[in-house]
This record gives C-alpha cells, sequence and structure tokens, in this order.
C-alpha cells in the first residue's frame, strides 16, 4: 500500500505541474491579447499618432503635421457607423440576414423531416450585475443574438439551442453564458431550449462542442444564430467540425441595410465606436487563425 502511494504521487505532482504551467500560460495569453487589442483598436493607434506628431513637430514639421491631422481625421472616422458599415460589407463580407422565402423553406424542411434547429452562440455576460442584485447577466450582444434565435425558432417552428460556456476572459464568472440563456429563454420568453452547450469559451469550442450534440438529435440543418461581424469567423470554425451530411445556415443579426447615405452616419457616435472595433476585432481574428 505504501509503495504503490510513493509511485502514484510523483505522477500527481506531475500533473499538478502541468495544470499550473498551462494556467500560466493561459494567463500570459491573455494578458498579451489585452494588450494587442489595446494598441491595435482605435482610437488608441490614433491618439499615439498624434502624440508622435507633437514629439516630432519641431524637427519634422511637415510630417508631424500629417501625423496630427491624419490622427484626428482617423480617430472621427473610427467613431462612426458608415466606416463600421464598409469594414462590415466589404473587408468581412458579412452574409446578408435570412429572407421571407428562405423562412419558409426552413419550416417546410422543419416540419417534413424535423431535421432543422436553430443555434445561438454565446457573446459574453457579465458575472456581477446590480440591478438584478448582484447575478450575472448576458452582455447585450447576447440577448440581442438570444432574442433573434427565440423569434426565429418561432417563425420556422425550429427547436433551439445555445452554445457558450465560461469565456477566456471572463473573471469572476460562477455559471455559464448557456445556463444563463436557458434561464431567460425560459422564464421571459417561454420558450425553453432543448439543447444547452456549457464547455466551450470561444468560437471553435462552440462548433466542436454543440455539433455533435445535434447531430446525435438527427439535426442536419443548423441554422447558426451570431452577430454579423461575427459570422464570417463563426461559419469558418463551424465548417471545419461539420458532421457529413449535415448543412450550416446563416442567419447574423445587428445587421445594417444602410449606414454609409445619411449625413449622421459619418459623424461620430458611441455605437460607431463600437461597432468599428468590432469590425476590426473580427478582421484580426480572420488574420490571426482564430
Amino acid at each position: 500500500m505504501r509503495k504503490s502511494f510513493l509511485l502514484a504521487q510523483p505522477l500527481s505532482l506531475r500533473s499538478s505541474q502541468r495544470q499550473v504551467g498551462q494556467a500560466c500560460r493561459d494567463f500570459m495569453f491573455l494578458v498579451l491579447k489585452a494588450v494587442l487589442l489595446v494598441l491595435l483598436l482605435p482610437p488608441v493607434p490614433w491618439l499615439l499618432a498624434i502624440v508622435a506628431g507633437v514629439v516630432l513637430v519641431r524637427r519634422r514639421p511637415r510630417p508631424a503635421r500629417w501625423l496630427m491631422i491624419g490622427g484626428v481625421v482617423a480617430i472621427w472616422v473610427s467613431c462612426t457607423e458608415g466606416a463600421a458599415q464598409l469594414l462590415s460589407v466589404h473587408v468581412l463580407h458579412v452574409p446578408a440576414g435570412l429572407h421571407k422565402a428562405e423562412l419558409a423553406a426552413l419550416r417546410q424542411q422543419g416540419v417534413e423531416h424535423h431535421d432543422v434547429a436553430v443555434l445561438v452562440l454565446g457573446g459574453g455576460a457579465n458575472p456581477n450585475v446590480p440591478e438584478y442584485d448582484g447575478d450575472a447577466a448576458l452582455k447585450p450582444w447576447t440577448m440581442e443574438r438570444l432574442h433573434y434565435g427565440l423569434w426565429l425558432a418561432r417563425r420556422i417552428d425550429a427547436p433551439i439551442g445555445f452554445t457558450g460556456g465560461v469565456g477566456w476572459a471572463a473573471n469572476g464568472m460562477k455559471i455559464s453564458e448557456a445556463e444563463l440563456a436557458q434561464r431567460v429563454a425560459a422564464n421571459d420568453y417561454g420558450l425553453p431550449l432543448r439543447w444547452v452547450e456549457s464547455q466551450s469559451r470561444d468560437t471553435r469550442e462552440n462548433a466542436h462542442y454543440s455539433l455533435p450534440m445535434l447531430a446525435s438529435s438527427n439535426i442536419h440543418t443548423v441554422v447558426i444564430v451570431t452577430t454579423g461581424m461575427h459570422m464570417p469567423r463563426a461559419l469558418r470554425d463551424f465548417r471545419a467540425e461539420l458532421p457529413p451530411g449535415m448543412r450550416l445556415v446563416a442567419a447574423p443579426v445587428s445587421l445594417r441595410a444602410d449606414a454609409t447615405s445619411e449625413v449622421l452616419d459619418w459623424c461620430p457616435s458611441f455605437h460607431g465606436l463600437e461597432r468599428v472595433q468590432y469590425a476590426l476585432y473580427e478582421i484580426f481574428a480572420l488574420l490571426a487563425g482564430h
């Protein structure tokens, strides 16, 4: 008995060391990612350009003036809905939303074959929300996806699932996004989720854990619901995990039919900056293969 305990102890220590090492690597990855995002996403790059112009204005006045003017213009543009729309359409190539004919076809397929499902992708949660007595709550992006997913499930008469655990950067979260979504769907909308996937921490794991679960329920058509700017990356990751005989239908939410033709589309706003940051985040993630 004592001998077996002594033999087992080094294995346990090595396992603990590996877990600690992995936790350290995950932490360093999150820190590096956070720093890079701060440096790459507006307005920080343009503020740094203005600061560089101020520093160089005496030694190199002409380049310094261009840096300052360019920085100011870039800050203005990066806070507009128009810039976000151009990035979404011409860089990310966000697919269009579902039309009435497509909804009717999905409904008919579901009625005839019972093999259509709506799958909502999580987009984050807040761990401590005062207005809910300190309870956790889904972030606005996630609530928007869930609301549309539930509306869509009723419209095409299909079951609905949600995929989302505790994200990599979700500090302090004690409950998964999927569990929160299940609570909201049942209590606030009266439409319980059929599938709840709560292990995933990012989009790749959303696909890895949720698709086999749907395949085991004989689902052949998965209607993916996520924010429009996130859809290209979501489709890439889900296609990489797609089981044979299953197809994906994109159902993006938070689209803009036209956000470039009005004067206000090119005026700075909170939502403009938020959408530009989101679009750039997705572009960088696709370029990095994340």
